[in-house]
């Protein structure tokens, strides 16, 4: 029997095969361990290893389903490790993360560990369902085919009543936006219970689809433990909802499969709020990076998701974010494609360069900078409805605001 070492675990000669899990580890260690040590550790604990390398349970069977660190770059503390996918349970992502990110980041002589990347074989990615929409689902359910989606989340936050909320989502869509969507914590308050809001602003809904002659979208926040999530996704179907939201990282992964699978056949989509993953994705040197988090979440099956903006006032370098753009709709073993939403301090005057950057394919979504319009959250969403149609037709902001009032207001206010 074979003793298998942390370091055992390394074999840069090897290939892996079609049917292996690729992970890319970045990595820091303690002085009283070798880079070997270390690196063989990430891939013993995340696969069939222990401390303690003399074990009599271990036999060659089990020797064969190792991980193995196949690419190493000390000079950028990176490693590649290939597992071999009988260690992980198909279509179980909580098996999986716990797995690849479980114990090891735990390890006391790793200092710093960020999963940056992986790749899933072809038959491991066919185990989850994907998106129920897609990019595709949601053009056709808008009837938007070119330009970029439009959205605002009301504001503030908290504090609304159900008809002020209701109110305020109104006016943005008689403005021009597409989308409406609830805060991240906003579920069912004191002050704006769910059961109230939701039919009342989907009354407001038709209404305004009714004066607009355009498609509207509202994202009801069904987050809360699974059977109530349940309850609230029905409530919102029932009067006339095609979408739901769901905080992904707090509601869990777990909670997130049942629930894609609950919705499947019924043609509604998961718009994924990413509220908390920075506590896992901002530090450069430790955590997950919020290329992982896209990648599982669009295997797991949302259609929607918070990916970042490049100008804004959210964190994110240009390069990271625009792979999870590529990924998000990228050709995925006939998985359906996720539409990036960008959101977080944008304004009109933005409007052009995120065009620039990220193309068509997305959901441009401001809240402060529609509801911070000096006429008003209408007038508001006039301007950015008119910021995307300049662009679009490759006029100049400041051009085009010269016979818009509503742009020009903005302009003025954010430049």
């Amino acid at each position: 029997m074979k003793i298998m070492r942390y370091q055992d675990y390394i074999d840069e000669d090897y290939t892996p095969k079609d049917s292996d899990v690729i992970c890319d580890f970045r990595f820091e260690h303690d002085d009283s361990v070798s880079f070997e040590w270390a690196a063989g550790g990430i891939a013993a604990e995340s696969s069939i290893g222990t401390w303690d390398p003399d074990l009599t349970t271990m036999t060659p069977d089990i020797e064969k389903l190792a991980a193995r660190v196949f690419s190493i770059d000390k000079e950028k503390n990176r490693i590649r490790v290939a597992y071999p996918s009988e260690v992980f349970e198909a279509g179980n992502i909580s098996q999986i993360q716990s797995s690849i990110t479980g114990n090891i980041f735990g390890l006391e002589e790793l200092t710093r560990l960020k999963l940056m990347d992986f790749e899933f074989p072809k038959e491991m990615v066919e185990s989850f369902p994907g998106p129920q929409l897609g990019i595709s689902g949601v053009r056709e359910l808008t009837g938007v085919e070119e330009r970029p989606l439009t959205g605002t989340i009301v504001k503030p936050k908290l504090g609304l009543t159900d008809s002020e909320h209701a109110e305020v989502a109104y006016e943005a869509w008689c403005g021009g936006l597409d989308i409406v969507k609830d805060d991240e914590n906003l579920t069912s308050m004191t002050f704006d219970k769910y059961e109230d809001r939701i039919p009342k602003t989907l009354e407001k809904r038709d209404q305004a689809e009714e004066e607009t002659g355009e498609k509207k979208i509202f994202f009801p926040n069904i987050t809360a433990p699974v059977r109530e999530m349940k309850k609230r996704a029905d409530l919102a179907i029932d009067q006339g909802s095609e979408y739901v939201m769901i905080d992904i990282l707090t509601a869990g992964w777990s909670a997130l499969q049942e629930m894609r699978e609950y919705l499947e056949g019924r043609e509604i989509g998961i718009h994924a709020h990413r509220a908390q993953h920075a506590a896992y994705t901002r530090l450069k040197r430790h955590g997950i990076s919020m290329l992982s988090i896209a990648k599982f979440a669009r295997m797991v099956g949302v259609d929607n998701l918070h990916a970042g903006t490049v100008v804004g006032k959210m964190e994110g370098e240009k390069q990271e974010t625009l792979d999870i753009y590529n990924f998000l709709k990228s050709d995925l073993y006939g998985l359906k494609k996720t539409i990036p939403v960008a959101s977080g301090g944008l304004h009109p005057g933005l409007v052009d360069d995120l065009i620039d950057i990220f193309g068509n394919d997305f959901v441009i979504q401001a809240g402060g900078g529609v509801h911070g319009h000096p006429e008003g959250t209408r007038k508001g969403a006039k301007a950015m409805r008119q910021a995307v149609e300049a662009t679009t037709q490759g006029i100049e902001l400041e051009d085009y605001a010269q016979d818009h009032e509503e742009l020009r207001k903005a302009l003025d206010k954010w430049g």
